[in-house]
């Protein structure tokens, strides 16, 4: 089988890969996302670009020659305005003044590079999310009850943060938590690497 990297240190990435029973290393990327949400052209085009530059910059940073490296990315986008991660609590609170009592896009990029051919696989999730109106102490409280700092749109909602909606279209749950597994499942599996493989 071949040898399959996650270009990320997020924890909750890793657990969901490992839902897969696939081996699997993980590299961090060490990317710096600003260059990329500043010349963003649009929410997909920005996902899809980032998830390939994790992938390849994680495949550079371990000089991975026989790999398949997964990366991705996540924003979410609220009437054309993109939000990455919010990096302080000021910026959290202010993102779900955004998103209150709006519907949202979360959008996913994923990237399967293969290092050994050049290969790359993308695919884009989108997930529909509807958040009630919040008022302002709701939204600093929470932002105080849960580590969001490292989450685009500023919540968890794996977490409290599943108080914050009033309904959620989402063909894939885990797609909103940060890697779509249905569709990674599916890049791997058009790479040669099938999670129902017999293991004889």
């Amino acid at each position: 089988m071949r040898s399959l990297v996650l270009a990320s240190t997020s924890a909750w990435r890793k657990e969901l890969l490992a839902r897969l029973k696939l081996p699997f290393d993980c590299v961090s990327p060490e990317l710096d996302e600003r260059p990329w949400m500043e010349g963003a052209s649009s929410p997909e085009q920005l996902v899809i670009e980032l998830a390939e530059a994790k992938a390849r910059a994680a495949a550079k940073r371990a000089s991975l020659t026989d790999h398949l490296v997964l990366g991705a990315d996540q924003v979410a986008e609220v009437a054309g305005t993109i939000l990455g991660k919010p990096g302080t609590p000021e910026r959290a609170v202010e993102q779900l003044g955004l998103l209150a009592g709006r519907s949202h896009r979360l959008l996913t990029g994923l990237a399967l590079l293969d290092t050994a051919s050049g290969t790359l696989r993308t695919h884009l999730d989108i997930e529909v999310l509807h958040m009630r109106p919040l008022s302002l102490e709701e939204r600093r409280n929470y932002v105080a009850r849960e580590d969001v700092l490292g989450c685009a749109g500023s919540y968890r909602i794996e977490g409290l943060g599943i108080t914050l909606f009033s309904s959620l279209e989402v063909p894939d749950w885990t797609g909103v938590v940060g890697l779509p597994l249905m569709a990674t499942s599916h890049l791997l599996r058009d790479a040669g690497v099938d999670p129902l493989a017999s293991l004889s």
